[in-house]
């Protein structure tokens, strides 16, 4: 039983890896030699039983003609043979052809006594014909009996039983004739229709070995989607899934090129700065220049620090799938506000929760949402004077939610909101030692969620008012904030 098994595996196995010729040759080629078969057997019995019908005529003729020749006018029984018709007969037949004249008192009996008799009973006056061996050869038998009326010796009741048989060499030489004319004309289809397929497959996948020689004939770093303008429609969904997947990797592709050109941008500047330090340090001698040269290193290992945070937090919100779920606002806003309190306080700048925020559920990707609040409030104290105000709240309209960070500190120019948010773009007072990769973080994660980030300045009093907002139905691509 295992042996069938792993030889059954085996056979799936290389027929799964076989290529559609294989595939078609191995499903096609059987089903047509089984119709084939099938229909030769059918032309076989067709054609017997044509030619029984057509020989069984002459047969009955030859049987009417003795029974015609029958007489009982003279009261006695007098039977005129028709050998002229008997020879005409065996010419037709080309075989040999018997008969049989008996009474059922035995007392007349013509022809071959030994004949073979219907194994049926005949009913008087029907003819009856039947296959039986004679001699050691087919012979094929018609058989009559009717009542004898008018003799005068015998009396009433008396019968006779006239038999004529043939050979069944003709007919099965007709037959053979006819089947072997019918499986030449199956063979030809046959051969026909494996060619037709055969010429219809190639034609069918010329387009796939088009489509291979030209994947095959593009760079590496060739991406674009492939034309699907001129293949067959059942293999366009295919050519679609594969397009869109090529349109991801090239989306990924352009968005680790951007990593590195960001990362080597970003490092390049402060590790220009941190050797210049460095080399400072070396030729510097006095003690108190030296520890200002070491906290100036320190300070700019910690913006390194910060930046590479910023470039991964951008990395991560480029690429990473989103995970949707239910995010308590209030307490995203409080939990970043606490771990960002120690900042503000150093600075003597007063962050707070408005404290009339309801209580709001939204759905989105909690942790990202964490990153692009912390970016926002990060900057707010960065840019806040000392003693400044910093509130955090959030809202919910009928279509989206919003998390708001307001401060009163420089602002920005209604130009400057417009552009800002990409990356590394700076303010005209933007701090000394930023990247610009704050907002673009925050604008990024905002858009991953299907929303956006809007910077305006504050209408009453000087400051910025920044606004993450996204759907409530979460979903890919930018989109414009309901009302």
């Amino acid at each position: 039983m295992n042996r069938v098994s792993r030889v059954f595996r085996r056979a799936w196995q290389w027929f799964r890896r076989a290529s559609l010729w294989r595939r078609l040759a191995l499903l096609l080629l059987p089903c047509l030699l089984a119709m084939t078969s099938m229909e030769l057997w059918m032309t076989r019995h067709d054609a017997l039983e044509a030619a029984n019908s057509a020989y069984d005529r002459s047969l009955l003729g030859a049987l009417k003609s003795i029974d015609a020749n029958i007489s009982v006018a003279s009261g006695g029984l007098a039977v005129e043979l028709p050998y002229t018709m008997f020879e005409f007969f065996e010419l037709t037949a080309s075989g040999q052809v018997v008969f049989r004249v008996a009474t059922s008192d035995g007392l007349v009996e013509l022809g071959s006594a030994d004949l073979p008799e219907s194994t049926v009973a005949l009913s008087t006056g029907v003819p009856r014909f039947y296959d039986a061996m004679y001699f050691g050869e087919e012979f094929r038998f018609a058989a009559y009996r009717r009542t004898l009326n008018g003799l005068a010796v015998g009396g009433e009741g008396q019968s006779i039983l006239v038999q004529v048989g043939e050979s069944t060499r003709s007919r099965q030489d007709f037959t053979a004739r006819f089947v072997r004319r019918a499986a030449l004309r199956d063979v030809a289809i046959l051969l026909f229709l494996v060619c037709g397929t055969s010429l219809a497959l190639a034609a069918a996948l010329r387009p796939l070995t088009r489509l291979a020689r030209e994947v095959q004939a593009r760079s590496a770093d060739d991406l674009t989607p492939i034309d699907d303008a001129d293949l067959p429609a059942d293999i366009r969904p295919l050519m679609v899934a594969v397009n869109q997947y090529m349109t991801r990797t090239q989306e990924l592709v352009v968005q680790q090129r951007q990593f590195l050109d960001d990362a080597s941008h970003q490092m390049r500047t402060h590790l220009t700065t941190l050797q210049m330090q460095v080399d400072y340090a070396q030729r510097e001698t006095a003690p108190d220049r030296l520890a200002e040269t070491l906290k100036a290193m320190g300070r700019e290992i910690g913006r390194i620090t910060r930046s590479t945070q910023q470039l991964l937090a951008l990395g991560r919100s480029d690429t990473v799938a989103l995970e949707l779920g239910e995010v308590n606002l209030a307490a995203l806003l409080r939990d970043v506000a606490v771990e960002l309190l120690p900042m503000a306080r150093f600075k003597h700048i007063d962050l707070g929760i408005n404290p009339s925020m309801p209580v709001l559920m939204a759905v989105a990707d909690e942790a990202l949402l964490r990153e692009a609040l912390g970016n926002l409030v990060f900057n707010a104290i960065a840019y806040t004077p000392t003693r400044g105000t910093i509130t955090v709240h959030a809202s919910a309209r009928e279509h989206s939610w919003r998390m708001i960070v307001e401060d009163d500190g420089p602002g920005l120019t209604i130009e400057e909101c417009a552009t800002l948010g990409h990356r590394f773009q700076r303010g005209q007072r933007a701090a000394k030692g930023g990247s610009g990769l704050g907002l673009a973080i925050a604008r990024s994660i905002a858009e991953r969620h299907g929303g956006g980030l809007e910077l305006t300045p504050r209408a009453s009093t000087s400051g910025l008012h920044a606004v993450i907002w996204w759907p409530r139905c979460a979903c890919q691509g930018k989109s414009e904030e309901p009302v």
